[in-house]
């Protein structure tokens, strides 16, 4: 989209204060007709910001506050419930800033990790930018960056060795997810499906050439036969995240086998307990590991216990545990509690302040 004519603006979340819907880096890419894509809130801010992006950024790049929380005095609240504030980078889309960063983006996508630092404008200082490549080798500098801040920012960004200036907002883009699901099943279907949606690169591979045709799958970025598991299976990374549902014991004893050794950061196993707990105890033998050492690097049964049957369920099961893992969050239920309420009220809420939201949200 951003290479087509008709652009207007592009607004990036680079700031939160209390709760916000979306972290910073998150995009909006706005379009003369209105059109947009990408979000940078739960759906409150949008509107507001494609109706007045295009003219706010005329003179050039701007910073603009937005608060979510709640405000009964304010003719038009944003968010009503979101509770927080955020700062977002209007930028147009007709500068060389702009391209570095869509470049940028697109080579993440395509697996070159890259970071950019955006000097972030002010009164008598406009918007620079510079890209990075994962070594720290510079791909773009704007013009009004020079060499001696550019000499002074690269071992902040690569070493840590104190903090960028506040003014600057550094984001690190790595690659989508990659997930790889070895077994191209009719249950596998709705798996690649899912993971697709989340912009992960979904891979299916499988030893049955029949099940692994790219026309069964198209929204996967790969299907591929294995014909040796010890060489096929051989580009999976330690950040990608792994699948075994082949519904063939033999198949996936050997693609266990050939998959552990390269610790993935997610290896599940679809099947009965008893019927993994023996393909364990196998594989181990068969690698000279210990039982408990292949049970600590492989989920199994596969996904959360979320309840439901079918391949849907299933795979909602999967993908929700693969995404609780990837963010390093632990897959516990996050329901409130009424100690939580009642906590919640004595930082500072009110009785009257939910009564007005709950309003709110009926009409």
């Amino acid at each position: 989209m951003w290479r087509q004519r008709g652009l207007s603006a592009l607004a990036t979340l680079v700031k939160t204060q209390g709760s916000s819907y979306r972290r910073p880096g998150a995009r909006l890419l706005l379009g003369v007709q209105n059109e947009y894509a990408g979000t940078i809130s739960g759906g409150c801010l949008e509107a507001e910001v494609v109706r007045k992006a295009s003219w706010l950024v005329r003179e050039g790049a701007v910073v603009k506050r937005y608060s979510t929380e709640f405000d009964d005095t304010a003719e038009i609240p944003f968010g009503l419930g979101c509770g927080g504030v955020v700062d977002l980078l209007l930028e147009p889309t007709d500068t060389p800033e702009f391209k570095a960063l869509m470049c940028a983006l697109e080579g993440a996508i395509a697996g070159d990790e890259a970071i950019v630092l955006t000097w972030l404008p002010s009164e008598g200082r406009g918007l620079a930018r510079a890209v990075l490549t994962a070594k720290g080798d510079f791909l773009f500098a704007s013009e009004s960056l020079m060499e001696s801040t550019l000499v002074h920012v690269r071992p902040m960004v690569m070493y840590g060795l104190e903090a960028l200036p506040k003014e600057i907002f550094m984001e690190r883009l790595v690659a989508p997810q990659r997930l790889f699901v070895l077994g191209a099943g009719d249950d596998a279907k709705p798996l690649v499906s899912m993971g697709a949606v989340l912009g992960w690169t979904m891979n299916i591979l499988d030893c049955r050439a029949q099940l692994a045709r790219p026309e069964r799958f198209p929204e996967a970025e790969n299907v591929r036969v294995i014909h040796s598991p010890s060489s096929d299976l051989q580009d999976i990374k330690r950040n990608d995240a792994v699948v075994l549902m082949t519904h063939s014991y033999e198949q996936d004893r050997i693609l266990l086998t050939a998959v552990l050794p390269l610790r993935p950061s997610y290896l599940g196993l679809l099947g009965a307990r008893h019927r993994t707990a023996l393909l364990i105890s196998e594989v181990s033998k068969k690698l000279a590991c210990s039982i408990a050492d292949c049970c600590e690097h492989i989920h199994a049964p596969v996904g959360l216990d979320l309840g439901g049957d079918g391949p849907e369920a299933i795979a909602l099961a999967v993908i929700a545990e693969v995404q609780a893992v990837r963010m390093g969050k632990p897959a516990n239920s996050r329901k409130l509690s009424p100690q939580d309420v009642e906590s919640y009220l004595k930082e500072g809420g009110s009785a009257l302040h939910l009564q007005a939201l709950c309003a709110l949200d009926a009409r």
